[in-house]
């Protein structure tokens, strides 16, 4: 097993950890740590590629967004009805549903002469669940 013990304490300037004083410690770093290099590169090769989570998680990181996918979890809407609750424009209200079907997180379907929104399935509802939950979890 391939082990490097490291004993510096480090402080950050912009983006670079640097060395610092040991007064300088940050009580949220180690002050020696063993690098477990086949553990390390074990977990690196099991990363899945996070592009798509993090478009996901960026298309509801926006708050219109995300106030459409809280109305929409609630209860399916149609454009109009999304644009006058959020006090908004159809055309910003269809812009942004339009990102959301295309992250596969709301869908359309027709009703006579409506269109109506909806999530696109039970996973999105837990994602919102579980933001929720989390959010007003002290």
């Amino acid at each position: 097993m391939h082990v490097i013990a490291v004993r510096t304490a480090l402080t950050w300037k912009g983006d670079a950890a640097l060395p610092c004083e040991p007064e300088l410690e940050r009580e949220d770093l180690c002050e020696a740590h063993e690098v477990d290099f086949r553990s390390v590169e074990k977990a690196k090769e099991s990363l899945p590629n996070m592009g798509y989570v993090a478009e996901l998680f960026r298309a509801m990181g926006d708050s219109t967004r995300l106030a459409i996918l809280y109305l929409l979890w609630k209860d399916p809407w149609c454009v109009h009805d999304l644009a006058t609750i959020l006090d908004t424009s159809v055309s910003n209200v269809s812009h942004h549903l339009r990102l959301l079907r295309t992250m596969r997180l709301v869908k359309a379907t027709k009703e006579g002469r409506k269109v109506v929104y909806s999530l696109d399935d039970d996973h999105v509802e837990a994602l919102m669940s579980e933001a929720f939950t989390h959010a007003g979890h002290s």
